[in-house]
């Protein structure tokens, strides 16, 4: 049974920190790609960060480059996002997802998680 189970979403202050965690199981999960996906309140669900399946490469939305870093550890099946300097307008749920990239370069969701819930608030 494939699961990819996140976890580490809290209430935060607006310059906090917080560590998010994807944990998979029931897949071959250093096939795929990772990628950490959210939607904010009113907002249409937005990709914040990649990663190849090795770990080798990663790639960043525009509004998180710099505060956020996506990395994997293959042997525990695992995905986090380290996400520092949060703001407001970064309270979303997050969700993370195994994806695969076809001959064109386009992306593929293939398992998804439940979510879990960030809130930026003073």
């Amino acid at each position: 049974q494939v699961q990819l189970v996140e976890s580490g979403g809290d209430l935060v202050r607006p310059g906090g920190s917080l560590r998010l965690s994807c944990a998979a199981s029931g897949f071959m999960f250093n096939f795929y790609a990772m990628t950490w996906y959210r939607q904010g309140p009113g907002k249409e669900r937005e990709m914040v960060a990649r990663i190849t399946n090795s770990g080798a490469a990663q790639t960043y939305a525009d509004s998180v480059k710099g505060r956020f870093i996506i990395s994997r550890d293959n042997a525990k099946n695992t995905v986090f996002l380290q996400m520092n300097s949060l703001k407001p307008e970064d309270t979303a749920v997050y969700r993370c997802c195994a994806e695969l990239e076809d001959v064109s370069g386009n992306w593929h969701s293939k398992y998804w998680g439940q979510g879990t819930q960030v809130t930026v608030s003073s």
